[in-house]
């Protein structure tokens, strides 16, 4: 086999684990992992979503978490390409969906660039599965107008920081759910910027670890964002969600509460 062969053949597949629940798992995405020979494994990828991998397969775990000591990306992105290479059929398993915050739009081009062809298996994104768990959509007519998934954690040096405070006059203008990954860190921060646009009332539910066992949440205002958070001891992996979509979770939220304190 000539090296343009090895190129011609080589594969990688991208699989969104989702947030967690086996479950979740697509189709297409548990054939892939049972047929994969390599398999790279996100940090939040669940145990019970690995155990679909053949016993002969290699798992390699490269872990990734915001705050965390992580594999470099550049290491992630040689390593899949060597495996490829070496005519292994290598299953990228990233929590989530590999397109939304889960950098699979890097990995696609940097394999694309050497030859090797992709493949990308979507995942049920923690934001949706999050809010669906509560029984809350993310639009509605009456409600929302669209969704907006957004990171709440930029690069250090970054030029192009997300307008929080102009994004709230959007949001609130346009009737949008805003759903943050990765926005614990600056709950605090993230409170007070989109306090310039939205309503103080508007309602805000925090959601840890989706899907899992281990799942719970907070409800509360805008107003009480970051306080909620840190009286219940929230933490990442978390989901933010905000807006009107919440309103009748809140009221119930809300009237527990009026009932525990009155008696």
């Amino acid at each position: 086999m000539t090296h343009n062969d090895t190129h011609t053949q080589a594969h990688v597949t991208l699989v969104g684990a989702g947030p967690g629940d086996p479950e979740l798992l697509t189709l297409k995405a548990v054939k892939a992992i049972e047929a994969a020979t390599v398999l790279l494994v996100d940090d939040l990828v669940s145990d019970a979503i690995v155990a679909y991998a053949s016993s002969t397969a290699r798992i390699i775990y490269v872990g990734k978490r915001g705050g965390c000591k992580s594999t470099p990306q550049a290491f992630i992105e040689k390593l899949m390409l060597q495996e490829a290479l070496g005519g292994e059929n290598v299953v990228r398993l990233k929590g989530g969906d590999p397109f939304i915050f889960g950098r699979g739009g890097e990995e696609v081009e940097h394999l694309r660039a050497q030859g090797v062809k992709v493949t990308v298996i979507n995942g049920i994104t923690a934001g949706l599965a999050g809010v669906t768990s509560l029984g809350v959509p993310l639009t509605h007519r009456a409600h929302a107008h669209g969704v907006l998934f957004i990171t709440g954690h930029a690069k250090q040096d970054a030029t192009d920081a997300v307008d929080w405070a102009a994004l709230s006059h959007t949001a609130a203008q346009a009737k949008l759910t805003l759903v943050i990954y990765m926005g614990m860190r600056g709950a605090a921060q993230l409170q007070a910027a989109l306090l310039h646009g939205l309503d103080p009332h508007t309602p805000v539910a925090v959601i840890q670890h989706v899907s899992l066992p281990t799942q719970r949440h907070v409800v509360c205002t805008l107003n009480d964002l970051h306080h909620t958070v840190v009286r219940d001891h929230m933490a990442s992996p978390s989901v933010i969600v905000v807006g009107d979509v919440l309103q009748g979770l809140l009221h119930i939220e809300q009237n527990n509460q009026r009932l525990v304190a009155a008696g």
